[in-house]
């Protein structure tokens, strides 16, 4: 009897990516922009909502709107449950340990600033370092920059390599007995850059500082593991993440949290007060005084779903894709210079035109309903560090395709034609 050898059953091969179904779901990309279709490269600045997210918010100011945790009516509780359930998915999203390491605050420059006021200014001693890089966003800057002022610290910076990159032995090289604290982009919004966040947390740990992430960039292009990590904090804000402006998000260690004073007084975040003094409200609610953002955050805990159904790692696939293309194709275009070339970057292309001001440049690609940010970008120092004043930069999300890609491409070859003859 003979035997029948069967081939292994192929694996089921994952579904395709749908740009056309995700484009669907954002509703203002139908819009015509100077009587052109738009193509929406400004994603790193703030990115479009899905419906999903704009039909929750309404939901909740139609049907579950009152003031969160203070009411023991029908409404407020159900608008405190979605708050709440916000902050569940939040942790979910960052894998967080619990649910009361989640702070929700302004946006990712007041998560900044309330670490600084909290931890670095009431916490850290004269003399006590800051270690920083040369490609922040002003936010991860001058918050640091006022605590030391305030209270007598040293901030240092990484230098940027050429390619956009920082050198770990550099990093290292700053690292002293005195660095209490590390806070440093996950990912550069002007260059694209993806740091070596894990590396980075072992050696500021080993040389006793804590470490805060600036994830704003980070969290729409990448996986973000907080434990995996082993960060000390981590932030990031709602609007570049497909929900709504006006909502942050401070990640912190437990215990971190529990040994900050507040960072603004007010309802909320108080347990008891009385004319002479006042005890406060363990975290999170010690750093949520007054009305928090609650429609916001339930916004953001919508895109996050989104997200999630979406599937991060089909969504990097999609976006390393175009970022490659983007490469190819500028990079040929005569008088192009790309800034900042380090392998891995996600998101972001940032580039110069030899005789023309980016500012020119985006104009003259607004004509062809091409919204791109030109300036720089927050980012003042890095713009000195690559001698440039400003540069032009399309950033890329889960809705771009690769034909808009191309689009800018020859819209730049028109610019070129149009601005240096």
């Amino acid at each position: 009897m003979s035997s029948v050898v069967r081939a292994p059953a192929a694996p089921r091969a994952a579904p395709a990516y749908d740009v056309e179904r995700i484009r669907a779901d954002f509703p203002i990309l139908g819009t015509r922009a100077r009587g052109r279709p738009l193509i929406y490269l400004d994603n790193a600045a703030s990115a479009q909502k899905p419906r999903a997210v704009l039909e929750r918010m309404r939901d909740t100011y139609e049907a579950a709107y009152a003031n969160v945790h203070r009411g023991v009516h029908y409404l407020s509780e159900q608008a405190t449950e979605r708050y709440e359930g916000a902050r569940r998915t939040v942790q979910r999203f960052l894998n967080a340990g619990r649910a009361r390491e989640i702070v929700f605050t302004g946006g990712g420059t007041e998560a900044i600033n309330l670490v600084a006021s909290s931890y670095a200014r009431r916490l850290l001693q004269p003399g006590d370092e800051i270690v920083i890089s040369g490609l922040e966003h002003h936010s991860n800057i001058v918050p640091w920059q006022l605590a030391a002022e305030e209270r007598g610290l040293k901030l240092k910076a990484v230098p940027v390599e050429d390619d956009g990159s920082i050198s770990l032995e550099a990093f290292g090289r700053l690292l002293t007995a005195r660095t209490k604290l590390v806070a440093i982009s996950h990912m550069s919004n002007v260059l694209g850059t993806v740091m070596p966040a894990k590396r980075i947390v072992e050696m500021a740990h080993a040389a006793g500082a804590r470490v805060l992430f600036d994830g704003c960039q980070a969290v729409t292009h990448l996986p973000v593991d907080v434990r995996d990590l082993e960060c000390d904090f981590y932030v990031f804000s709602g609007h570049k993440l497909y929900g709504p402006t006006g909502i942050g998000v401070l990640y912190g260690k437990a215990e971190l949290l529990a040994a900050m004073p507040p960072y603004k007084g007010g309802g909320e975040m108080i347990r008891t007060v009385s004319l002479e003094r006042s005890t406060y409200a363990d975290p999170p609610a010690r750093f949520e005084a007054g009305t928090p953002p609650f429609v916001q955050a339930i916004g953001l805990a919508a895109a996050i779903d989104y997200v999630d159904a979406v599937g991060k790692p089909a969504i990097a696939a999609h976006e390393g894709a175009l970022v490659a293309r983007a490469i190819e194709r500028l990079g040929a275009v005569r008088g192009i210079t790309l800034i900042g070339t380090a392998p891995g970057k996600a998101g972001v292309v940032s580039f110069t035109l030899e005789g023309a001001h980016p500012h020119d440049i985006a104009t003259v690609l607004d004509g062809a309903g091409i919204a791109v940010r030109a300036g720089h970008h927050c980012a003042q120092p890095l713009m000195e560090r690559f001698g440039v004043a400003a540069t032009t930069r399309a950033s890329v999300a889960m809705y771009t395709t690769t034909a808009e890609i191309d689009a800018l491409a020859d819209a730049l070859e028109n610019a070129r034609r149009m601005l240096c003859p």
